[in-house]
């Protein structure tokens, strides 16, 4: 299990931070720039990605525009913006599951042709399968992929170990409470051993001590696997306690609008002052974009 073996991973992942930490002086812990140079060695890249939509109303919606952005191995990157800008459709196109109208996506400098197991998209509702077991669904990907009973079996109990649910693989999704199900879809993004791991604010839906209990187990395993995570979230503090570093994305057409990499030394919680600060300060340029949505929702149901 390569991804367990995690030594020269955790290499790569103290370099892309101490490079993160050169970057320049910082605000109470955060960095934030408009262009910030690209990784040596980026893990994924997006060139000039945009996207549109047929609109019943106004023709072609420009969804996405221009993208630029690059996330080295190792790097725990968090993305955040109005509703409307794009953030799902980025992961959509990303995870290969929607071909952009132009640009480009690159995996370790080869173009990303469609959905492959070497990025896996974590959605919202999980999409965990009530009819089979916890065990059963770990195994699901593995599955798929040909691999034979013994060997899913065992690579299903250690995700399973990793995620601590072992005592629950027999178990099925209706038995679980909600934090107990995000930790079964993770297991089981984890057991296909994706380059790239790519969550589409997963814990939205959850009350605050579960979401705080899985912040922690999130870390902890990106720390022991090494993954590369893209994370969209609503959650400004949320992607500060998470993040190595936050991607702003402006309203509709959605554009890399600023980049703040955050140098707090980990672990984080919610509640830390400099996380709160960091928040803020996000959150100042952000509500510049929720404005422009409440001002273009305001001019919709104004002039229909």
């Amino acid at each position: 299990m390569h991804k367990l073996n995690n030594a020269t991973k955790l290499t790569d992942l103290s370099r892309v931070r101490s490079e993160h930490r050169r970057l320049g002086p910082t605000v109470a812990g955060v960095t934030s720039v408009a262009v910030v140079p690209r990784p040596a060695s980026a893990k994924l890249t997006l060139q000039k990605v945009s996207q549109r939509y047929q609109s019943p109303h106004n023709g072609q919606l420009l969804a996405l525009d221009n993208i630029e952005l690059s996330v080295g191995a190792g790097e725990f990157v968090c993305i955040v913006g109005p509703s409307g800008c794009g953030k799902s459709t980025l992961l959509h196109i990303i995870a290969g599951l929607t071909h952009p109208a132009a640009g480009e996506v690159f995996l370790d400098g080869k173009p990303v042709q469609g959905a492959g197991t070497d990025r896996i998209l974590i959605f919202q509702d999980l999409g965990l399968f009530p009819w089979l077991t916890v065990a059963q669904n770990v195994e699901f990907g593995m599955r798929m992929a040909g691999m034979s009973k013994n060997e899913r079996r065992e690579k299903a109990r250690n995700y399973l170990r990793l995620v601590h649910l072992a005592n629950f693989e027999d178990n099925y999704v209706h038995q679980l409470s909600g934090g107990m199900k995000q930790r079964v879809a993770l297991a089981r993004a984890l057991a296909t051993e994706p380059d790239v791991l790519l969550m589409d604010e997963p814990f939205a839906a959850l009350d605050a001590q579960t979401r705080d209990l899985l912040h922690d187990e999130l870390e902890r395993i990106w720390a022991e696997t090494g993954s590369t995570i893209v994370f969209v979230t609503h959650n400004v503090r949320e992607a500060v306690r998470l993040g190595d570093r936050v991607v702003l994305l402006t309203f509709r057409p959605g554009r890399v609008k600023t980049e703040f990499h955050v140098n707090l030394p980990r672990p984080r919680h919610l509640e830390d002052v400099d996380v709160a600060q960091m928040a803020r300060d996000i959150h100042d340029e952000l509500r510049d974009e929720i404005n422009k949505s409440l001002e273009a929702e305001y001019r919709h149901e104004t002039h229909p």
